[in-house]
């Protein structure tokens, strides 16, 4: 009986033996962790302030947690397609939108829609959706836009004999152009340039700077023109006897992906105390591939498949950090071409705004107090 209870305390021993030190082994593996751990999360932090390092005798780093902004917005565009010498025109008449906008530290959220039309329904007004992240090194930007139904034909080449003044104003609502992806941005000189200073009004730019930038986007476009509408409402206008034709090549009903790479140089010039004029110029070579009735290209990488595009900004800003108010105009154009035609967007918008930044971040509050 004495040798089975010693032979239990004996494997009780044991067991406790081998308990301690899977209990030492797990306490030095909570020490590692505990020490381990901080310092991953202090070098992840380290790196995300990285992206929003500046230099603070250039920039007025944004001293508020929140903003918010009212803005009023006046759009313009022209879309242009082409084949065979033959090219045409639209343009819808200029709108004015309102949008209320709300920003946190990095991200801008925003929407904008027709005064005329208030609402949200699919009406075939256009619209538009933004949704951008800044900081002084990155900046991404998503977008979604759609056309509406509501354009006029502004100019038409058909020939020598076909005087295009016949065809201005004509309402034509058989064109849809939508848009709808990603791109981002890397500024080179981010410690002295604020990029955010002149567009997202998150930092002021304390001194004059410029720096060059680089890019890359991805974006799915559709392009949709009803042509026998279009051909209807050409031909309603042409004089009798006059022989014209409108080329068929003209029947748009394509989509396509675009990856595009970009680079440009933009300027920032501090004209007056918290008084800002921005200009930015960016060309980007996009390869777009498509398909659709009229895609008509080769299969594999191909040369023709690449287009140019660009974006301009302007832009002036007062911003004290607690207020701010100002303008800027954007415009973007979108090339398309192929052997058989080719469509050209132009779209942008002059922008008014007004905000109020509030929330004072915690190292600003110790200041005051």
């Amino acid at each position: 009986m004495r040798r089975h209870w010693l032979i239990i305390l004996m494997m009780w021993v044991a067991v406790g033996a081998m308990a301690d030190d899977n209990l030492m082994e797990l306490m030095d593996t909570v020490s590692v962790d505990s020490v381990y751990k901080p310092h991953e999360i202090d070098k992840i932090r380290e790196t995300i302030r990285g992206f929003d390092r500046l230099n603070d005798d250039y920039i007025e780093p944004q001293h508020y947690e929140f903003t918010v902004m009212a803005q009023v917005t006046r759009t313009y565009e022209n879309f242009v397609i082409g084949s065979n010498g033959q090219s045409i025109s639209l343009a819808p008449d200029g709108q004015t939108k309102i949008g209320p906008y709300f920003g946190w530290r990095w991200f801008f959220f925003g929407y904008t829609f027709d005064i005329k039309n208030i609402g949200f329904s699919q009406n075939g007004l256009k619209k538009e959706f933004d949704f951008s992240i800044y900081s002084s090194q990155v900046g991404i930007d998503l977008f979604y836009r759609r056309t509406g139904s509501d354009y006029k034909i502004r100019d038409v080449k058909l020939g020598p004999d076909v005087d295009s003044e016949l065809f201005e104003g004509t309402p034509f609502s058989g064109v849809k152009v939508g848009i709808t992806g990603a791109s981002a941005y890397y500024i080179f000189n981010h410690g002295r340039f604020s990029y955010p200073a002149a567009f997202a009004q998150s930092t002021c730019q304390k001194v004059s700077c410029g720096t060059w930038m680089a890019g890359a986007g991805f974006t799915k476009n559709t392009l949709d023109v009803d042509f026998e509408q279009l051909n209807a409402t050409i031909m309603s206008h042409v004089p009798t006897g006059l022989d014209v034709k409108l080329d068929s090549s003209m029947v748009f009903n394509v989509k396509y992906s675009d990856f595009s790479v970009s680079a440009g140089y933009a300027y920032n010039w501090v004209f007056a105390k918290n008084w800002l004029l921005c200009a930015s110029a960016q060309a980007a070579l996009a390869y777009k591939t498509s398909y659709g009735k009229s895609a008509d290209e080769k299969r594999g990488f191909d040369f023709a498949k690449v287009n140019l595009d660009g974006i301009w900004r302007l832009g002036m800003v007062y911003n004290n950090t607690r207020w701010y108010v100002g303008w800027n105009a954007v415009i973007r154009s979108n090339n398309y071409h192929t052997s058989r035609f080719k469509a050209n967007n132009m779209f942008g918008s002059l922008n008014a705004y007004v905000g109020y930044n509030f929330v004072l971040k915690k190292k600003y509050r110790k200041q005051k107090g």
